[in-house]
């Protein structure tokens, strides 16, 4: 039997995922002042003991004024280093590749966690510290939404030193035992708002035309690459579709400036520059809906690109593969509805009879039901006993 495409490994640099199965970043709103707690760890270390190829850590602060809320991570600071470093260490135990995502919030910021409504912060809250360092700040004072408070606009010498504050954060990601850095540039946080004719107004060499306002994610990614270890892989997540001006031509051109920057993989997303969701409109009802960005930019910039967005089945995932529409694929809301998608997908896909993903806890007991004479499948190939 052919492998399965999903499941052969996939060099990038110095670095070999077993598989291409990603946990993609998925904010958890859960640290403590900007460090890590169990939370993270137990939340990364049951995607990796699950089978996937690798974990990607949720986007973390480069700035105190880029977290979102008050739950984010943070690593602008020596002092968050060792909180990811557990996590870091327990996913490449489970043999995972360990990666993480650094980002800046911009104008998205000061606002409460997702489930609290999302709503703009006063800064007498209880879980609020260094509400004067947390000050709200974007490409241009534009506002994300009606709602939302006016951000003050970075001047020409804060954005150059905001490139470097990557950078900083990309050191330490090394030192905590990453080996996959992504660069968050898109769903409408800072990166994204310097791409955006909507959110962009500066009138500066950060602003104006299109190449003007790709300006600091070339040079972010340049930086970053700079001093980013050459042996380890870098992406850089995009919107390639934000419904306000920029788009998959605008994400193509760019992509293949980034490829020259020395990004190796495009993760391709979409939405955020706007107040409402991409999540809330018709196209994200489909299997797959943005898949067709992996495949453009794959196809027209020649650079490895990373699908996402509901994609929920095994089938479905190694298609995308087969089809060269993506080289790798990532998955959220699924993953956090079966941990173990990537061994379940394995199974179903025939790749591994003997369950040789998953860490021998798992393994043994479960390649010893599947010799069994046991008359059933898993609960994740059936809705119940009249149905399998």
């Amino acid at each position: 039997m052919t492998m399965p495409m999903l499941f052969t490994p996939l060099e990038l640099r110095g670095v070999t995922l077993k598989n291409r199965v990603v946990v993609a970043p998925m904010h958890q709103y859960s640290a403590l002042k900007g460090h890590a707690t169990d939370w993270h760890l137990m939340n990364a270390g049951r995607y990796a003991a699950g089978g996937a190829g690798m974990v990607m850590m949720e986007s973390t602060k480069v700035a105190r004024n880029g977290c979102g809320t008050v739950g984010d991570t943070g690593l602008w600071d020596d002092s968050f280093i060792e909180g990811l470093a557990r996590c870091a260490t327990f996913i490449k135990q489970q043999g995972a590749v360990a990666a993480i995502q650094l980002g800046h919030s911009g104008r998205k910021a000061r606002l409460t966690r997702p489930w609290e409504g999302g709503k703009p912060l006063k800064g007498d809250e209880a879980e609020i510290y260094d509400w004067e360092g947390w000050e709200l700040v974007a490409p241009s004072a534009v506002p994300h939404s009606e709602r939302a408070p006016v951000p003050r606009a970075f001047s020409h010498n804060e954005v150059r030193d905001l490139v470097g504050k990557w950078g900083d954060a990309a050191i330490r990601a090394d030192k905590a035992g990453f080996d996959v850095l992504e660069i968050h540039a898109a769903h409408g946080y800072l990166i994204h708002q310097f791409l955006s004719p909507v959110a962009n107004q500066r009138t500066d060499t950060y602003g104006g035309n299109e190449m003007n306002r790709m300006r600091f994610a070339l040079e972010v990614a340049e930086h970053v690459r700079s001093v980013w270890p050459a042996e380890k892989p870098l992406f850089m997540r995009l919107s390639c579709e934000d419904d306000a001006g920029w788009g998959p031509a605008e994400s193509i051109r760019l992509s293949r400036l980034l490829k020259d920057k020395g990004i190796d993989v495009i993760d391709c997303s979409s939405g955020g520059t706007l107040a409402h969701s991409p999540m809330d409109g018709e196209r994200s009802k489909k299997y797959g809906y943005q898949v067709p960005y992996a495949e453009a930019i794959r196809k027209e910039a020649a650079i490895k690109t990373m699908a996402v967005g509901h994609i929920v089945h095994a089938d479905q995932a190694e298609a995308i593969l087969r089809e060269g529409r993506a080289d790798l694929i990532a998955l959220a809301r699924e993953l956090m509805y079966n941990p173990n998608w990537a061994m379940d997908a394995a199974q179903k896909l025939g790749a591994d009879p003997d369950f040789l993903l998953v860490p021998p806890p798992m393994r043994y007991w479960l390649a010893k039901r599947a010799k069994s004479a046991f008359e059933g499948k898993p609960s994740t190939w059936s809705n119940g006993l009249g149905n399998s």
